[in-house]
C-alpha cells in the first residue's frame, strides 16, 4: 500500500523561521497536540484546505507540547489554534473546530484584505 504525501507540513522551532516567517507566500499555521480530538479532527479539513489553496499559501502544523515557546510566543491559549502568517505578520487567527467551507471562507477573507491592501 503507498503512502499519499501529506499536504501539510509538521514542523518544529528549527524551522518556524524559514517555513513561515521568511516564507515568500502566507502560511496557515496549526498549532496542536497528539491528544487533542478537535486537532486530530481539523486534520482532514487542513489537508483539504491545503488543496484548494495549493499556490496561494502554504499549511503546517506544529505540536504545542514539543515547541512550548512557540506556543507562549504566539499566545496559544486554546487549540486547535489557526494562525495565517505572512512575512512574519499575523493576518488572521481562529481558534476550535472549523469545516473546510468555515475555514476556506476565513482564509479568503484574510488573504483578500492583505491583496487589497498590498502587504502580503
Amino acid at each position: 500500500m503507498s503512502q499519499e504525501k501529506s499536504a501539510v507540513t509538521a514542523i518544529g522551532t528549527c524551522q518556524f523561521e524559514e517555513l513561515v516567517l521568511l516564507h515568500d507566500a502566507p502560511v496557515l499555521v496549526d498549532f496542536t497536540a497528539a491528544w487533542c480530538a478537535p486537532c486530530r479532527m481539523m486534520r482532514s479539513v487542513l489537508e483539504e484546505v491545503a488543496g484548494l489553496f495549493a499556490g496561494r499559501l502554504r499549511v503546517v502544523s506544529l505540536d504545542v507540547d514539543q515547541n512550548a515557546e512557540l506556543a507562549d510566543a504566539f499566545d496559544v491559549q486554546s487549540i486547535p489554534a489557526l494562525m495565517l502568517i505572512a512575512r512574519g505578520r499575523l493576518l488572521g487567527a481562529w481558534v476550535g473546530y472549523q469545516t473546510a467551507g468555515q475555514l476556506a471562507a476565513n482564509l479568503e477573507s484574510a488573504l483578500a484584505r492583505t491583496e487589497v491592501s498590498g502587504d502580503a
